[in-house]
C-alpha cells in the first residue's frame, strides 16, 4: 500500500510564508511525479504544483513567482515553499503522487488527506 503523510499547514497572516511537506511511503517500485493541488470552499480541486522524476516543474500561473516546489528523492519528499501568501491562497492542500508499485504495472495517481491553509487578512 502507498501513504501520503503531509505537514507544514496553518494560520498565516497574508504576506506570510508557510513550508508544506510530503512524504511517500509503502510498496513504490518508481515515483514519476510528486506535486499539489488545493481545494478551496465551493471550488473545484486544482493544480498547484508538480515535479517530475527528473525535475521538471510545473506550476500554476496563480502562484509562479510565490510558490516554490522541490523533492528530497533519497527522503520520497516533495516540498512546497509558499510566500507572500494571501487570503485567496486560503485551501486545502492535497499532495499528489504519480507511481508504480511493480515494474509491470502502469502509474496510478495516489492522494494525501490534505493540510489545511489558511490566510487571514
Amino acid at each position: 500500500q502507498v501513504q501520503l503523510v503531509e505537514s507544514g499547514g496553518g494560520l498565516v497572516q497574508a504576506g506570510g510564508s508557510l513550508r508544506l511537506s510530503c512524504t511517500a511511503s509503502g510498496n513504490i517500485f518508481r515515483i514519476n511525479a510528486m506535486g499539489w493541488y488545493r481545494q478551496a470552499p465551493g471550488k473545484q480541486r486544482e493544480l498547484v504544483a508538480t515535479i517530475t522524476n527528473g525535475g521538471s516543474t510545473l506550476s500554476a500561473d496563480s502562484v509562479k513567482g510565490r510558490f516554490t516546489i522541490s523533492r528530497d528523492s533519497a527522503k520520497n519528499t516533495v516540498y512546497l515553499e509558499i510566500n507572500s501568501l494571501a487570503p485567496e491562497d486560503t485551501a486545502l492542500y492535497y499532495c499528489n503522487l504519480q507511481a508504480r508499485i511493480t515494474r509491470f504495472s502502469g502509474s496510478d495517481s495516489y492522494w494525501g488527506q490534505g493540510t489545511q491553509v489558511t490566510v487571514s487578512s
